[in-house]
């Protein structure tokens, strides 16, 4: 059995701001292996982008504060370590692509410079074989040497979002944090940069974690998913466990509003209702407001845990005889 690379164990993150505390991320648990890759999907507002930056140790303080909880990394739990022990680790064990490329980059430095960066930080290199080796990491993202001296202006999004995978790869990083990497981009270019990633991860050995709100993405590139409701996982398991048998409504909601082309039907069945406030959260399960399944019980009582064969669920239908009573 191989050793987790990444263990988070009931890490709980707030924001406060004017009086009030956003629960952002409520008793959150993952495992990670080298060489896996973790979807981690959900709704806007669910606590993902938050989850991520809290790996990294860069929720920003004030308003965000991590309150309790373990991020055990590599053996070493990460909220123990000295701020200047994690600005070793960003970037070079633990990488991040971020949200937008666009806004991402520095629009006053090349590209080039902005690979070197990283690589003359962690690899003690000096700027000219920095540089020679930021030539390579474009050629292996499939952008010509010889745009190392362009400005991200010069650049479509696709291969900025190229630039951007080139920065986070340029030092092996063992785990590669994914925030969206595709939203941005038009179809043709999304499944290219998927590609891109698949091969590196094989190449590098690295594990990721995947954060998205397409399942069709999900379905291609992961080996566990993990679905986010309200800050919260509500169900996680193999890829094959979450696609063949899913379990908690929430999860079920978001398969049922993907189209079908083998159905015939007038419109989507959309989840009804929105995220709730995350200042003030529902009582007992956060998703019993829009369940269509609910029962009294769900509004009063918070579901555990249950697990069968790896694949665990918050749910009070699966927690034996709570449902009937």
């Amino acid at each position: 059995m191989r050793e987790n690379l990444l263990e988070i164990k009931n890490l709980n993150i707030v924001y406060e701001a004017d009086g009030e505390k956003v629960q952002a991320v409520n008793n959150f648990n993952i495992e990670l292996k080298e060489g896996e890759t973790l979807g981690l999907v959900g709704e806007t507002g669910a606590g993902k982008t938050t989850t991520a930056l809290g790996i990294m140790r860069l929720i920003p303080n004030p308003p965000g504060k991590i309150l309790s909880g373990e991020i055990t990394f590599d053996g070493k739990d990460l909220l123990k370590e000295s701020e200047e022990v994690m600005r070793m680790i960003r970037g070079n064990k633990i990488s991040m692509i971020f949200q937008d490329p666009m806004t991402s980059l520095n629009p006053v430095l090349t590209v080039g410079e902005q690979i070197a960066e990283v690589i003359e930080i962690h690899e003690n290199l000096n700027r000219s074989e920095a540089l020679i080796k930021a030539q390579e990491m474009l050629e292996l993202v499939g952008i010509p040497k010889t745009r190392v001296n362009d400005f991200p202006h010069q650049f479509s999004g696709g291969m900025k979002q190229r630039v951007i995978i080139a920065i986070a790869l340029a030092c092996n990083p063992k785990l590669l944090i994914a925030d969206e990497p595709t939203t941005a981009l038009d179809v043709t270019i999304q499944a290219q940069v998927l590609d891109l990633m698949n091969e590196l991860k094989e190449k590098f050995k690295t594990s990721m974690i995947l954060i998205t709100h397409d399942l069709g993405v999900v379905a291609e590139v992961c080996d566990k998913v993990a679905i986010m409701y309200a800050g919260e996982i509500v169900e996680s398991g193999t890829l094959e466990d979450i696609f063949e048998r899913p379990k908690h409504p929430y999860t079920l909601g978001l398969f049922g509003s993907i189209p079908n082309l083998d159905d015939e039907v007038q419109r989507l069945n959309p989840i009804k209702g929105l995220m709730p406030d995350p200042t003030n959260l529902p009582k007992g399960c956060k998703f019993n407001p829009r369940c269509p399944n609910r029962k009294e019980i769900c509004g009063q009582k918070i579901p555990k845990i249950t697990e069968e064969n790896g694949h665990r669920v918050s749910c009070l239908k699966y927690e034996g005889g709570l449902w009937n009573e």
